[in-house]
């Protein structure tokens, strides 16, 4: 039985033995799990007691289908009749995650809707759904309903209406700008007619308010141009009244004209019969195209020796200003304000004017209003003259005025009387703001202080965001220009002035004064007195401070500036401020080196210095001399020309005359010039003495007021 036993495991060793050796050799004739069925059998039949009588290399073979190459050969596939193991499935890659599977119908991804671009501006209005302000700024409804949540406002559906300050609020958290439109229900009654007055500077305009007005406003206006806005009520002789705003001619002041005809009904341009069409006269005619405004034109001064109206007529009508005279509708009326000639034609055409366009405002309801100027009060505060466009403005109530927010405390008319309201076409101040607002403005009624102020926070992150972002923009500008043009040195200037307006104004004249040589850089601005803080800050910077139309700052404040060593320009009239400022800049300004031609001598004899020692240097030419023209120095650069042609350029060596040595030798004189590494001289030959200038910018002044500065 043992025996039996041992002869079936030497038979199993043997086909174990014979199985390796046919996979090392290549042959394929046991599968894998042939191999394995073996070596479990051999392992388990043998007797305990016959483990001393296997052979030596028993255990070793026994053991083989354990070790990491017979794991490795059990993988391969074999092909044993009876014992073939089961094949695998060939891989199939994995298709792209990104198409639809086969079976499931596909559907596109829900297209992101994106907010509209803030250089966009979405209409708003009040009682608006919101599903209206979602087609309008392009957002989800979802997303509109969790703004308003933060606000504290619960929408439910997409059919429910909010009011206007919320549709503004949620508009500027999404980052999109938005107009109000106002619906004009409520009772619509005549109102006066808004009349702006604008023209060149000093074509009558002031003069002729005055005379409408019988007041002398001019005669107060330093340098006797208007430098303001100016709105008032004036009471016709036909007991009509008419509402004027009278605007700055100079050239400075386009902002401001620019405002007045936004705001205006009928636009009166005021044209000097001696003068004719000038600059801002055309630019007047612009505005009043922009705005879509009617004009009636006054030919002032008709009393003068050089009037000539019938030149004005023309240059207007070749301007594309098509008179009456001409077949258009443009009514023209000839007047004097010094006179007081005409004015009753003035009044019955502006009142015709205002007939025929039918003007009629909303009376009840929360009033509309347009700020033309802010100024701040050293009593009273921020103060802001505005006409009232629709509804009635009483005191008391909660305004919000651009990103500046207040209760009315107070409303004065033109007279500084106080009034409780104010009407369409009346001009007001507003006193009550916490905040100087700009010129431009609208004014806003609330209900109450909360959503005032809700607005205002909204507004002014909403002006930051778009100050930060036209940052950007011109750092990125600055760059690609630096790479093109040199470095220009920066000249920060602070203004001070005694409205908002004014600041404006003076401002963009300042940055228009910016050249490739200085940049004017506006540091910072205010409506005021100088303080002791534009003090500190203009000696942080190295700034000038420039003020205009105020007050004279106290003794202290002037020491300080003084000790600082720091630039204080004041000024009333604007002429001489920008006259002032442009001899600071071009003294400012590096300049640019030129190489100019300074003088023209001609070869008349030649000289040669021969047998000099080697101490001395080698043997030289000297060219005799005679200065044709401008003068010659011996630190400029000398060239050598012969038939118009160049032959030479070179530093001079040597320069005499009446063999003393000299800097600078003037037109006339004889002189011996020696050019360096230079001996190819002839008779008549020319020689040009070249030097470096710097060459500063000029400050140009046109006649029509515009300053510029000129490289």
């Amino acid at each position: 039985m043992a025996w039996r036993m041992l002869r079936r495991k030497e038979f199993h060793t043997s086909l174990l033995n014979l199985a390796f050796r046919a996979d090392h050799e290549g042959k394929k004739h046991f599968s894998n799990g042939a191999i394995g069925n073996l070596a479990r059998f051999c392992r388990s039949d043998r007797p305990k007691h016959a483990a001393s009588c296997m052979p030596s290399n028993h255990f070793i073979i026994r053991n083989f289908h354990a070790g990491v190459y017979m794991l490795t050969w059990s993988r391969k596939k074999e092909d044993v009749v009876g014992l073939k193991a089961p094949k695998k499935e060939k891989r199939v890659k994995k298709e792209n995650r990104t198409q639809p599977p086969v079976e499931a119908r596909y559907v596109a991804p829900k297209p992101k809707i994106a907010t509209k671009s803030p250089d966009k501006t979405v209409e708003i209005f009040d009682g608006m759904t919101l599903l209206d302000l979602s087609k309008r700024t392009g957002a989800y409804i979802s997303r509109l309903q969790g703004i308003l949540a933060d606000l504290g406002e619960k929408v439910e559906s997409e059919f429910d209406s909010i009011n206007i300050d919320l549709a503004e609020l949620v508009a500027m958290e999404l980052g999109v700008n938005t107009r109000r439109m106002h619906t004009g229900e409520g009772t619509n009654e005549p109102r006066p007619a808004v009349v702006t007055v604008m023209g060149h500077v000093d074509h009558g305009k002031t003069s002729l308010l005055d005379a409408l007005r019988q007041t002398s406003v001019a005669a107060k206006e330093a340098g006797g141009i208007t430098q303001h806005i100016g709105a008032f009520v004036v009471e016709m002789p036909s007991g009509a009244s008419i509402t004027f705003l009278d605007t700055p001619g100079h050239a400075a002041f386009s902002a401001m004209r620019a405002r007045g005809a936004a705001v205006t009904d009928i636009v009166v341009l005021v044209v000097a019969a001696d003068d004719g069409v000038m600059p801002q006269t055309l630019e007047a005619m612009s505005h009043a195209k922009a705005a879509n405004v009617p004009v009636v034109v006054a030919i002032n001064k008709c009393d003068k020796s050089g009037a000539d109206p019938e030149r004005v007529r023309i240059q207007l009508g070749s301007e594309g200003l098509l008179l009456e005279d001409m077949g258009g509708d443009v009514q023209v009326v000839e007047i004097s304000a010094v006179a007081k000639s005409g004015l009753d034609k003035l009044e019955e055409a502006l009142l015709l004017q205002a007939e025929m366009m039918d003007l009629k405002a909303r009376i009840d309801g929360p009033a509309q209003a347009f700020v033309v100027e802010a100024r701040v009060d050293r009593g009273r505060g921020p103060l802001a003259t505005a006409i009232v466009k629709s509804g009635t403005l009483v005191s008391g109530q909660h305004i919000v005025v651009g990103a500046e927010w207040g209760r009315i405390r107070s409303l004065r008319d033109t007279a500084g009387k106080i009034t409780e309201s104010a009407k369409p076409a009346m001009p007001v101040e507003i006193e009550g703001l916490r905040g100087l607002p700009m010129a431009g403005d609208d004014v806003v009624v609330v209900d109450s202080e909360e959503r005032a102020r809700m607005l205002s926070q909204g507004r002014k992150k909403k002006q930051e965001k778009d100050r930060l972002r036209k940052i950007d923009e011109g750092m990125a500008d600055e760059l690609e220009i630096k790479e093109e043009t040199p470095e220009r040195v920066e000249m920060p200037i602070i203004v001070k002035a005694d409205v908002q307006g004014s600041v404006q104004a003076v401002t963009d004249a300042l940055r228009s004064l910016n050249s490739a040589q200085v940049f004017v850089n506006v540091v910072h601005v205010g409506v005021g007195p100088i303080s002791q803080h534009d003090i500190d800050l203009a000696q942080a910077c190295g700034a000038y401070i420039v003020g205009f139309n105020i007050r004279t700052p106290p003794i202290a404040i002037t020491q300080a500036a003084a000790r600082a060593n720091i630039k204080v320009l004041l000024h009333k009239v604007i002429y001489h401020l920008l006259e002032e400022m442009g001899r600071a800049i071009v003294d400012k300004a590096p300049g640019t080196a030129e190489t100019q031609v300074s003088g023209e001598a001609e070869v008349l004899n030649i000289f040669e210095l021969k047998g000099r020692s080697k101490s001395k240097g080698p043997d030289i030419k000297i060219a005799g001399c005679r200065i044709t023209d401008g003068h010659f120095s011996k630190s400029g650069t000398m060239r050598l020309l012969r038939s118009g042609d160049i032959v030479f350029e070179g530093p001079c060596s040597s320069l005499k005359r009446e063999k003393q040595d000299a800097e600078t030798i003037e037109k006339g004189n004889d002189c011996g010039l020696v050019i360096q590494d230079c001996d190819d001289f002839q008779v008549g030959d020319v020689i040009q003495c070249l030097e470096q200038v710097i060459r500063k910018p000029k400050f140009i002044s046109t006649q029509s007021g515009s300053v510029r500065i000129e490289c």
